[in-house]
């Protein structure tokens, strides 16, 4: 059976499940838990008979029950009826206790199928396949296709966990990292960046036993502080052969943004979340819902702020090496935004080598209204001269037009950029703009440039859009719909953002 066929099978049983309530994301948690125990059951036997051990049930205080049955597949898939969604809970509460990669699969876990014959139904199409003898890419590519159908119903939110695999997959081929090496993700959602890495590391290198051992044991290192995306992403990560099913989980619960835990990365690759302020909600005595803007104060960022995209910035330049590189998607404001943007920027020009920045297309995103960039740094040590001498702008949002689902953005799209953007030798680019070909989207501006520039802005365009000028020629209407809609919830966004910096300064 193809990897389509069967991604189709699971998926078609969702739509089955919706009628009974059962969301999407729902469905997705229960397969993770389901496809987890059935492997784990699958390499106790032979040839692999790994001898991974499971608990017999356990009760409310975390105990296990002394004659009770052990909470593994086998017992699992031979329940029916009642029994078996009674079992099914106290599966789930136990595992969720357990240490490691077991734990960190079930923790929070929750019984969402109610009627105990869809739940049979979706045991038994996992049954029937024998997932470990499929090869790591079909795995992978199954889970990960679903992952993409759980992204495009944009009624769960759960399209902010995902970042185009096409973006993803470039911004890898411009970076190419190397076997041997360390790579962080601190918001790392369903772990896009770091599969991605991996097949270029695989792909493109002869791998020996040493680096074969460190690709799927010592690589990658991530935050995830929302429980069931990090289930996902875990799982994700062990169908593609990285990491062990009773191994230590290399994906952190806490928020990568309280603390710098001292580990430095050779490459920081990142998507970090869209919300622009950082802010916890609490309960007042009256009963109402509160929020109120977080600021980290930590001696290591350059600026105390609420805004979460640059204190991201400011966390991922703590976490790399010298030398180390980095590729961050980050929205506008991070680019144009005064006060504490400015001197974000003023600093990372200085203490990095900012050499590229991609300028993205509206409507590749599930979430809406984000105008968003890629920017490429490399970490320098102390100097009393900015290490940024010039950066590259490739701009791919003037005249470019896509939507997720009828346009989606492919790598092909931006096939010209990594071959501008030259990973093997980034000193030696040639520019495609000019004055003769003033259609060039290859553009350096030097660093006395960007400095002299109005708070340092590094929100710069220099195509003409035709869209203002050729009425022939526009856009589909669907596109310019859509097009609209995001200009649209951007605007939205940033008046947002100047209510909540009034009200703040109010208070």
């Amino acid at each position: 059976m193809t990897d389509s066929t069967i991604i189709s099978k699971i998926w078609n049983l969702a739509s089955v499940l919706r009628d009974d309530g059962v969301g999407y994301g729902d469905y997705l948690e229960q397969i993770t838990y389901l496809l987890f125990l059935k492997m784990a059951d699958e390499l106790n036997k032979p040839p692999y008979n790994k001898g991974l051990e499971f608990p017999k049930l356990k009760d409310v205080e975390g105990n296990e029950v002394e004659d009770a049955e052990v909470a593994n597949w086998e017992t699992l898939s031979s329940k029916r009826g009642a029994e078996l969604e009674s079992f099914y809970v106290q599966l789930l509460r136990t595992l969720s206790t357990e240490k490691g990669t077991l734990g960190q699969i079930f923790t929070k876990s929750q019984n969402k199928i109610q009627d105990p014959a869809k739940l049979l139904k979706v045991i038994n199409l996992i049954d029937k396949e024998d997932w470990s003898m499929m090869g790591a890419d079909i795995k992978g590519k199954i889970y990960e296709g679903l992952l993409e159908k759980n992204a495009e119903d944009t009624k769960s939110g759960a399209g902010q966990y995902f970042t185009p695999r096409a973006l993803i997959r470039t911004m890898v081929a411009c970076v190419q990292p190397k076997p041997l090496k360390t790579i962080s993700d601190p918001a790392c959602g369903t772990g896009g960046f770091f599969l991605a890495a991996y097949d270029w590391i695989v792909e493109n290198h002869s791998l020996d036993r040493e680096e074969k051992e460190f690709i799927k044991n010592k690589t990658f290192y991530g935050n995830e502080i929302v429980a069931n995306t990090r289930r996902m992403c875990l799982m994700n990560m062990y169908l593609h052969n990285i990491g062990e099913i009773d191994g230590e989980s290399f994906i952190s619960p806490n928020d990568a943004l309280v603390s710098d835990d001292g580990t430095r990365y050779d490459y920081v690759l990142a998507n970090p979340p869209f919300g622009k302020k950082s802010t916890m909600t609490s309960t007042n005595e009256q009963g109402d819902v509160e929020k109120e803007d977080l600021s980290y104060n930590r001696q290591d960022f350059w600026e105390t702020t609420s805004n979460k995209q640059l204190n991201f910035l400011q966390h991922i330049k703590t976490q790399l090496k010298i030398n180390g590189e980095a590729a961050v998607v980050l929205p506008d404001n991070v680019l144009f935004e005064g006060g504490a943007g400015e001197e974000v920027r003023k600093q990372l020009l200085k203490t990095t080598n900012l050499h590229t920045i991609l300028r993205l297309p509206t409507g590749i995103f599930y979430a809406q209204g984000v105008k968003a960039n890629v920017l490429f740094f490399t970490n320098k040590a102390a100097s009393k001269e900015a290490w940024t001498k010039e950066i590259w702008f490739y701009d791919y949002r003037t005249n470019v037009h896509h939507t997720p689902k009828k346009s989606p953005m492919r790598e092909e799209h931006l096939k010209e950029f990594v071959e501008l953007y030259n990973g093997k030798n980034i000193d030696k680019r040639e520019e495609t703009w000019s004055e003769d070909n003033q259609d060039g989207r290859w553009k350096k501006y030097t660093y006395d440039e960007v400095i002299a520039r109005d708070k340092t802005s590094l929100d710069i365009f220099w195509l003409r859009d035709k869209s203002l000028t050729d009425l022939e020629n526009l856009p589909d209407p669907d596109i310019l719909a859509n097009e609209i809609m995001e200009n649209l919830e951007s605007g939205l966004n940033s008046f947002r953002g100047i209510v909540e910096a009034i009200s703040s300064n109010e208070e």
